[in-house]
């Protein structure tokens, strides 16, 4: 009995792992969201990644202002990026680490 709980612990932790990896790889946030409802775990990262993915297309809309839109949405690329690898590296512990900004604005959802 105590090996076959811990097999599906495991599973359900892969699960849980690979939809909030998800989350953090662009408009893929949007699976989490709507499959693993009822995953604590998964909430927590799907809403960061969704913040990070809106933070990413308001960047594009950057890219139009003329002078500067080039650098600021460069430099608003790269930080999305950090924050997805530093999201992903989150799964990956298995922890649930809050980003810096991207957590307050993911826990007003």
């Amino acid at each position: 009995m105590i090996v076959s709980t811990a097999v599906v612990r495991s599973e359900m932790s892969l699960r849980s792992i690979l939809m909030a990896g998800l989350s953090y790889l662009g408009v893929l946030c949007f699976a989490p969201l709507l499959i693993a409802r009822d995953d604590g775990f998964v909430q927590f990262h799907a809403r960061q990644g969704l913040v990070i993915w809106m933070w990413g297309i308001l960047a594009l809309f950057i890219l139009h202002i003329p002078v500067v839109g080039e650098w600021v949405f460069g430099f608003t690329s790269m930080i999305v990026l950090a924050y997805s690898v530093l999201g992903l590296v989150s799964v990956i512990c298995q922890r649930a680490w809050k980003l810096p900004l991207i957590s307050w604005v993911a826990d007003r959802f």
